[in-house]
């Protein structure tokens, strides 16, 4: 289950939670099993956080940075992830059915 305090600061807006992601550089958020389906995530900064079995299912992840996060199983169908950034992601066994990819940064060379 994730962390409570992490969820709680995540649920304060994007702008306050990459603040508080900027001023402890050495957390790794534990967003395990959260239903944050049809939020509006937009720009924020989700590294390294384990987001494994999350519901995100039409979430706004447009210009978002999952650089080395963990999806595994995650639900991110229909969600937007535009110019997001996946590189080091752990994708394994994640739903992306209908999602828009359009950008999407993989680290491919």
């Amino acid at each position: 289950m994730a962390d409570p305090e992490h969820l709680k600061k995540l649920k304060e807006g994007v702008d306050v939670w990459n603040q508080w992601r900027d001023n402890n550089r050495n957390v790794e958020p534990d967003l395990t099993q959260v239903d944050l389906a049809e939020a509006n995530l937009n720009g924020a900064n989700l590294r390294s956080a384990n987001l494994s079995a999350a519901h995100l299912l039409n979430t706004k992840l447009t210009g978002a940075n999952f650089n080395d996060a963990d999806l595994t199983g995650a639900d991110l169908s229909v969600a937007y992830l535009l110019t997001t950034n996946l590189t080091a992601a752990n994708l394994r066994g994640a739903d992306l059915f209908n999602a828009n990819l359009t950008k999407v940064d993989v680290g491919g060379r």
